[in-house]
């Protein structure tokens, strides 16, 4: 088999433990170190100073983040490989034996990079991915203070469509007063326009919804659970400030071009540019970028016959964010989304139709980004504009099978 590097090295990678097994030539050498920087920074002296050519790990949880830091400050080569693509031959387990063959594979050329962004977009990334995380857990808190104001027989959703705005806040701030919510609040409130003047329940079925039962426990937990919620807010505010102010200016540019999609927001194109950056240089076609998003469906055929089409795999940040934009997307009747998820939903189910939607905006997304086009809605009459003469004799033969018959209705015009 052909040598693709002559002087190579295949890493094992764990918390405390590096195994590190370098290939020169027909030689080896196998040697382990600590994780800590000082022992890394030994490895990359080691590696430097023997002319690696190339490094390979497994992308082992975090663990590989520290010494790829480490090679690629101290100018060498790394990939970042995904373990299921490098699964040893039975037998073989060991620290050793997996460096060992993670170096054999890299001499011959039989591994994958994956996709590694340079540092400022990763720690891009960070930041998204943990805004991402406190939205959730501001979600799990609403949802938490939902189910306690259940428990007091407190009908808040009912009333307003937001527990976590304003008006909101104004009376759960006024009911954990111990107070009645009576008629001269209402219409104190009413004026204030801290109730709204368009809210279809009638002044006696909010008053009725606003007046429960709380036992000063649930009042305490509940002005702790408020404070919380002001403590992820305000965290939530100033990481939109930073990631705004850490974006690069092309960066800005193309968040603000994606945009332009249907669905998409700010928030969403900021995740989204975090992620796959600006250079879709590194995809080849857009077939390339939704399959390793995890966002077209998988290939699985034996004898002729096509299996599970399963999704892989794919990028969790970029999936999820697509998708939701998806269900945003699809809310719009007059985009062709809205189209296309009606025409897949009806005979595959709408879970599918999401991720094919999801899917139809990751390549408009490539385009743009690419071709520096400009995003244009095909319309939600786009599927009509085919086959008009078999669509109409097909709904007519329907018509007819349902009992219906007109002696004028002929062929089409």
């Amino acid at each position: 088999m052909e040598k693709v590097y002559d002087k190579c090295c295949g890493i094992d990678v764990h918390k405390k433990l590096i195994v590190a097994c370098f290939k020169c030539g027909k030689k080896q050498e196998v040697r382990e170190f600590g994780a800590t920087t000082r022992e890394l920074l030994k490895l990359a002296d080691w590696l430097g100073s023997g002319g690696c050519e190339m490094v390979a790990m497994e992308s082992t949880a975090s663990y590989w983040k520290p010494l790829y830091n480490i090679l690629e400050s101290s100018g060498l080569n790394a990939m970042v490989v995904n373990a299921r693509h490098m699964k040893a031959v039975p037998g073989r387990k060991t620290d050793v034996k997996d460096a060992e063959w993670i170096a054999d594979l890299l001499q011959h050329g039989l591994l994958q990079a994956s996709y590694i962004p340079d540092k400022d977009q990763r720690e891009l990334r960070e930041l998204v991915r943990y805004r991402k995380s406190l939205v959730g857990e501001r979600t799990r808190e609403l949802n938490r203070l939902q189910k306690m104001l259940e428990g007091a027989n407190i009908k808040l959703s009912g009333t307003v469509s937001d527990i976590n705005g304003k008006s909101a806040r104004s009376i759960l701030e006024y009911i954990l007063t111990g107070e009645s919510f009576d008629d001269a609040k209402y219409d104190e409130m009413y004026g204030n326009k801290i109730i709204a003047h368009n809210l279809k329940a009638t002044k006696e079925q909010i008053i009725d919804d606003l007046n429960g039962i709380i036992s000063p426990l649930q009042r305490k937990m509940m002005r702790t659970l408020l404070k919380h919620l002001d403590e992820l807010n305000s965290h939530i505010h100033e990481l939109d400030d930073d990631i705004d102010s850490f974006m690069k200016p092309e960066e800005k540019q193309a968040s603000a071009a994606i945009q332009d999609v249907t669905g998409i927001g700010n928030t969403s194109a900021q995740a989204v540019i975090s992620v796959i950056g600006t250079d879709m240089g590194r995809f080849p076609d857009d077939a390339h970028i939704a399959s390793w998003a995890g966002l077209c469906p998988g290939e699985n055929e034996s004898a002729g016959k096509r299996k599970s089409g399963k999704t892989r795999k794919g990028n969790a940040l970029l999936r999820e964010t697509l998708v939701n934009c998806a269900h945003a997307a699809v809310k719009n009747k007059k985009s062709y989304f809205y189209a296309q998820f009606m025409r897949i939903s009806a005979h595959r189910g709408k879970k599918r139709a999401y991720v094919a939607v999801a899917h139809s905006m990751l390549v408009a997304i490539y385009h743009i980004l690419k071709d520096g086009v400009v995003f244009k809605d095909l319309g939600a009459d786009y599927y009509n504009q085919f086959n008009k003469e078999r669509k109409i004799k097909a709904y007519l033969k329907k018509l007819k099978a349902l009992g219906w018959e007109d002696s004028a209705a002929g062929q089409p015009a």
